[in-house]
This record gives structure tokens, sequence and C-alpha cells, in this order.
């Protein structure tokens, strides 16, 4: 499930470790007056002359007496945080084996893949504590998820479970609860259909909604099947190192024959093959969309079976006390590993030397070393930013060719009384009332999450969280005034409450206790991500994965992760593309087996086969 959510308000206490040979300068660092990573969407959305005299109208709605709005969010550390540093600027080279730019899922599961193989890892962070996306922030009481609260490959079987497995690696175990709905759709023309974990419970659900097309959704859904247990049946590695792959052909060939037949074909276009009902196929689209951001026809067929068999196989399963759990225990299976994590630490640059990535540059001027770079940053912040000024090397210019950034998001963290929900009300939401042909514009679709629906310990006795979020790109908050700014939140966040208040939970409005707000420019800020993106969406109609680039880059050294990397958006598959970058960053720097003949071949092949795209 492609929710991606961005929200960035953190607050939490951290000690960094002292790195390597560099001498450290204790400092103590009060961190305050910081905006929220949030996001808003009405595309075209124009801001009135007479905004204030607009939000100054809000003010007849009768909110909670004890209602707090903050706009601006305000980043609070409990206690002074001790930041371990070196004096002025150094060059001295040091043991590491692998710089992680970027503590987010991804960059931790590689990171802590690294460790436990022995490899000496340095993960820079920018903030103060771990997890990017998937941090937390605290706030009145209240446990926020910066972002999606849905937790696939977390479950305690099968290969799949990404999660569970790369805690497992370190020695991290986390406590979690079963969601027995994954979704809820709420969508045009009255259809309401719910995903229970149980496959029997949903075909059931689904087939009753549509019975003339039941042979059709047993058929499509099969497919997904297919899919789904060839993937569960491997070890997962790095498809860009040839000896594992060859070990798995001859022990799975039927597998791996099965998810190369997939590889360059979409969902949209199998559905198509089965299903004629043009409200069904528009159901098929919105499940992609939460996979995707995409349409069926844009969504390719490995990722939604990945996920549309994994909420049925292992399930969804939230962390006891929230997603940033997650990031936090494998930054203590780092360190425990006896690798490192810097925080306050702001990558600026990629250092080359003779063409080949050795470093990275912090923009306090402090330089780092290590045999090879990886970067949990976008490709498109890698190599625009990071590697600013260097020429662009042809298989990027092609992936920019094949893909765009995919816009950002409105994100509302709010805390309401919990008598507004009624007692059986779902964990997770997807909205779209009105129109299937609003499903991917600008404001159409809203994603909810209400996790103390699953762990009350979230949030004060009494009190309900709720996570809204709908897509929005970063040009419509662009050329404001802070004053109109901080208004046009304001404004289009209450247009979707008033949504779900009419469609879901009357008496929404009144029973806001707390609520923030974010834009596109916060998630840019503060994850550092082009545009506030949330990763990569097809130009147009894709063939499947086969234009998007794996691990290894033009540049020798650097690797990069996540989800502008294969296989795309989704916890499964951003910690997928960190347990591929392990194994390909370990075989080259001697920890595991490799054969540099075998290795050149393989990446021309796969280099020729992206073109196809």
């Amino acid at each position: 499930m492609s929710l991606g959510f961005k929200n960035s308000i953190f607050s939490g206490q951290f000690n960094t470790v002292q790195l390597g040979r560099f001498r450290p300068r204790s400092q103590k660092h009060r961190i305050s007056s910081v905006e929220p990573v949030q996001t808003s969407v009405f595309s075209g959305y124009i801001v009135p002359r007479n905004i204030k005299s607009k939000i100054d109208s809000l003010g007849e709605v009768k909110l909670n007496k004890d209602f707090i709005l903050r706009s601006k969010a305000v980043l609070t550390v409990d206690k002074e945080v001790d930041i371990e540093g070196n004096e002025g600027v150094s060059r001295e080279r040091s043991d590491y084996d692998v710089i992680v730019i970027g503590s987010g899922i991804v960059g931790l599961v590689a990171a802590t893949q690294l460790a436990v193989k022995g490899a000496k890892v340095l993960v820079l962070e920018k903030y103060v504590i771990p997890g990017g996306s998937s941090g937390y922030y605290e706030r009145d009481g209240y446990t926020f998820d910066v972002g999606s609260s849905v937790m696939f490959g977390f479950s305690d079987k099968g290969n799949l479970n990404m999660i569970t497995r790369a805690l497992a690696a370190v020695g991290c175990e986390m406590e979690v609860i079963p969601d027995p709905t994954t979704v809820h759709f709420h969508l045009p023309n009255n259809l309401s259909v719910k995903v229970p974990k149980e496959y029997s419970d949903f075909i059931s659900e689904l087939t009753a909604k549509f019975p003339h097309e039941k042979e059709g959704i047993l058929k499509f859904y099969s497919e997904c099947w297919k899919i789904f247990n060839a993937l569960n049946s491997l070890e997962l590695k790095s498809l860009e190192e040839p000896i594992y792959l060859l070990g798995q052909f001859f022990q799975k060939p039927l597998e791996c024959l099965t998810l190369a037949y997939y590889l360059p074909q979409n969902a949209g276009d199998i559905a198509r093959k089965y299903i004629n009902d043009p409200e069904l196929l528009s159901f098929i689209d919105a499940e992609c969309f939460i996979v995707s951001t995409v349409n069926a026809l844009q969504t390719p067929m490995i990722n939604a079976g990945m996920v549309l068999c994994d909420r049925h196989f292992g399930g969804i399963n939230y962390p006891v006390g929230g997603v940033g759990g997650i990031a936090k225990s494998l930054s203590k299976g780092l360190i425990d590993q006896g690798s490192e994590i810097l925080y306050r630490a702001n990558a600026t640059n990629i250092i080359l030397e003779h063409g080949k990535a050795v470093g990275v540059r912090l923009s306090d001027g402090r330089e780092f070393f290590a045999k090879t770079i990886i970067s949990n940053a976008t490709r498109w912040d890698t190599f625009g930013k990071l590697l600013k000024g260097e020429t662009l090397p042809k298989e990027e210019e092609n992936f920019q060719k094949v893909y765009v950034k995919a816009p950002s998001f409105l994100s509302i963290h709010m805390g309401v009384k919990a008598e507004v929900l009624p007692p059986d009300t779902d964990c997770h939401h997807f909205v779209l009332e009105d129109d299937w042909a609003r499903l991917e514009e600008p404001y159409g679709s809203i994603f909810l999450s209400i996790p103390t629906v699953l762990d009350s310990s979230l949030a004060p006795e009494g009190r309900h969280i709720l996570h809204i979020f709908t897509t929005s790109s970063i040009e419509d908050w662009e050329g404001l005034s802070t004053e109109d700014y901080e208004a046009k939140k304001k404004v289009v966040a209450y247009e979707i409450i008033s949504r779900l208040e009419k469609k879901l939970f009357p008496g929404l409005r009144s029973s806001i206790t707390f609520m923030e707000v974010g834009s596109p420019k916060t998630h840019r800020r503060y994850l550092a991500r082009d545009k506030g993106t949330y990763g990569p969406m097809p130009r147009s109609t894709p063939k499947g994965l086969l234009g998007m680039p794996f691990n290894t880059t033009a540049v020798d050294g650097l690797y990069c992760v996540g989800d502008s990397c294969f296989p795309g958006q989704g916890v499964i598959a951003v910690a997928f593309s960190g347990v591929m970058c392990a194994h390909r960053v370990a075989a080259d720097i001697g920890i595991e087996k490799r054969s540099p003949v075998m290795d050149a071949a393989l990446l021309r092949l796969l280099g020729w086969l992206r073109t196809l795209a």
C-alpha cells in the first residue's frame, strides 16, 4: 500500500554516537519553532484576496472549547540533546565500509543488513530522530505517525515479511496488533467495500457487490496470488547479483519464470482480460491507487500482487506504541552491531574522486569517507542536488524520461473526542464520494488512518487520533505570503474535514481538540524530497517494472535505495530495495561472493532491458 505520506514535526531525545577517529566536541542544542511536514492539496486552488475574512468566518463553527489548532507546528525536545561533532572540518579517512545518507526505513534496512554481515556502517540523519516518513512526533499527549499507519511486511511468516526479518536480523522484536480490516472503501454510488484479513471473506464481500463478475474477480486475484506465491517462495536478495540469480533459478525455475512473465505487465491490463463491469474496474483502480497512487493501467502487476495478497497472507499488523518504534528499534540494532548513526547531519554533497563516490560532505563542512555510499534520497535529489554540477548519467536521463515526480500530500493530524466515532469504526478508510474521475485528482481521494482504534495508548484517555491525507502538488503552495500560506492550510483542511463529517462522522468538526496541518513545502523541507514528492510516477503507461532502475548507478561506488528504485513504492517494496542493495554492496566490498565478469554481463543486460521500457 503506497501510503507513503509524510509529515514532519518531530520530538524526542536521542543521543548520537561518537564517530570513528573524529575528535568530538560536545554541544548543547535546543530546537524550537519548526514547521510540520504535512501537505495540502487542491491543485489550482486560488487564494482569494479576502482569505483572512474567510478564515475568520470559520470562527462561526462551534468548536470544542478545548480545541487547539496549530497551523505552524513547534518542534520541541523535552531535554537538551547532546550532539557529538568534530572541531572544524576533517579530511581524515576512516575505516567505514559504507555510508548511508538518510535513516528512513529503507536506509536503516540496508544499513542493518550490512552491519550484521560485518560491514562498518555510518548512517547520516538530518534530524534528531530516525525514520523519515516512518517516524513519529509527540504533542499534547498524542503520539502521531508521521506517515502511513498501514504496515505491510510485518507478519511472522513467509519471505515477504521484510520489516520483521530486518528487525530479527539485529536481534529486535516488536509487539504488534493485528488489524482485522486492511481498508474500508467508501466510493461513488454508495459503494462500500471492506477488505478483511481473510481472503475468502474479501472475495465473498466483493462478489456479493458484483455477482455477475464472480468468475472475473476470482481470475484476476488468482493472478495476483501467482505473483505473491512466487515471490514468497524465493530467498529475496539482489537481482543485480548473478550468482544469487542463477542459484535461485536452478532451485525455483517455475517461480523465476513466473516473475519474468509478469515483470513488464500492468494490473489494469490483466484486470481487463477478465472483468467488464466499469464500476468494478474502477474499484480495481482504487485498489491500485492505494498501492501506487496511480490507476491500475499504470500500476505494475508485481507491485499489485505483492500488496493485494500480503494483506491476506500476513495481514496488516500495527506496532504497539506507533510506527516510529520500527526506526528506533532498527537504529538500536545498528548500534548494537558496532555501526554508527549521526543525527543533525545534513548531507549536502557526495564527494567524488576520479569519478568514484568516496565520501559525504555535511552542511557544517564536516566530511566522512567510506568505500561505498548509499543514498536513501530520491534519484532526483541524489543526482540533482547531492551530485549537483556533475553530468547526469545516461541511465538517469532515461529514468527521468519514463518517470516524473509524483505530487505530494496535504496531511492533517487531529485529536478528537472518542465519542464522535462509532464503536465498530475501522482503522483505515479510503474515501471518494461522488465521481470516479476524481480518483487521481488533487483533493479527489482521501486516505484516513485512525491508529488509536488498534492502540489506544497513542492518545489521551477519551480521545482518538485521525491522520488524514490527500494528494497535492507543491506548485499550489508557492508564491504565497506567510499569512496567506497559513490561512490556505486552514481553509483546505476544513474542506477535507467537512467531507469526512458528511460521509463518515457527523459532528467531527466540533469534536476536534487538536489539529496540525502541513503542505508539500514542509515535506520538501524536512524530508529533503524534491518538491515534496513521495516517489516516481510513470509519464505514460509503463511496461510494468521494466523501466525501474535497481540499486547500482553509473557512478562507481554509489548506490540508491528507496521508492525511486526497483520495485517502487510501498513498505514491502522499499524494504525489499534495502535488502537488495545491502546484498549487492556486500558483494562489491568483498563480504559476499561475486563474479566480476558475470556482474558486468548482467548489468549490461539489465541496462538493455530498461531501454525497452
